[in-house]
């Protein structure tokens, strides 16, 4: 395959199918050498601590046991080994699949059905790093990443991972303090009576966004719509309309605007209240 990236579809849990783009060599090239001078400045400082450390200790004492500075040497470069092996593993825990490297070139790992990752899948893919770093510098894993249509070294095959572009996050606080993303014009509103908006939550919101933006690019946009509104209805625990496809879209957009509408003059008012205080 080319390095260049490319978009894979990933079907959610209500069955509804999202592109991913995957991260090529580039963006991961630069992930990698941010991550790896960090885990070689925390490398040198463990090495100073351990120097001082030394000196620090009575030189009789050496003398006398010189088994001691040997567990001394020990211990510190079991810190290394656990500094170099956990950087991965606790920064994609913490972070969602991203290390400092990945949060900066906008890249994360997720699980190839699109869920996060997993500890015993970042356990896995962080294991056989080792072998992908064979020779020098990755040579494994970027003949790896050549083969696989996904761009995936061997840790990846091997926990079921992919690295893709990061998703912004959708929330209302975000969506408050800008106009919708959604044009309106020439669209009818549909009337939502009585609709829980309130208990709509950011993933129904992102849900929602994301097809929109889509839209004109989706082929199965008619299918997509009713299950994504189906699966709406279904979870908030009301009786799914009978409406033509026309409205089922229509009522998505009507969904999304208006909860933005809402949010952007709450925004806006808060913004006035704050002015007159």
């Amino acid at each position: 395959m080319s390095t260049s990236e490319e978009i894979i579809d990933i079907d959610t849990p209500e069955n509804v199918a999202f592109g991913y783009q995957v991260a090529g060599l580039g963006s991961r090239f630069i992930a990698t050498l941010l991550d790896t001078l960090i885990i070689i400045f925390l490398q040198v400082l463990i090495v100073l601590v351990r120097i001082l450390v030394l000196y620090m200790v009575d030189a009789s004492t050496l003398n006398e046991d010189a088994a001691f500075s040997g567990w001394i040497v020990a211990l510190f470069g079991l810190i290394a080994f656990v500094f170099y092996s956990g950087y991965y593993v606790l920064f994609e825990m913490l972070w969602n699949g991203q290390s400092p490297g990945k949060r900066v070139a906008g890249i994360r790992v997720i699980r190839t059905d699109g869920t996060p990752i997993t500890l015993s899948g970042s356990l896995i893919r962080n294991l056989a790093r080792l072998v992908d770093f064979l020779p020098f510098m990755y040579g494994v894993g970027v003949i790896t990443m050549f083969l696989d249509k996904q761009s995936r070294r061997l840790g990846d095959l091997a926990a079921n991972t992919l690295v893709v572009h990061d998703r912004a996050p959708i929330s209302i606080q975000s969506l408050s303090a800008k106009e919708a993303v959604i044009p309106m014009q020439g669209r009818r509103l549909v009337p939502l009576d009585g609709f829980p908006f309130e208990r709509l939550t950011n993933d129904d919101l992102s849900l929602i966004e994301d097809f929109m933006k889509r839209y004109e690019q989706l082929m199965n946009r008619d299918l997509l719509a009713r299950q994504i509104l189906s699966a709406l209805y279904t979870r908030l625990g009301l009786p799914l309309p009978s409406i033509t496809q026309a409205e089922v879209e229509d009522t998505l957009r009507t969904i999304l605007y208006t909860v933005q509408r809402r949010q952007a003059d709450e925004y806006w008012r808060n913004r006035d209240n704050e002015r007159t205080k």
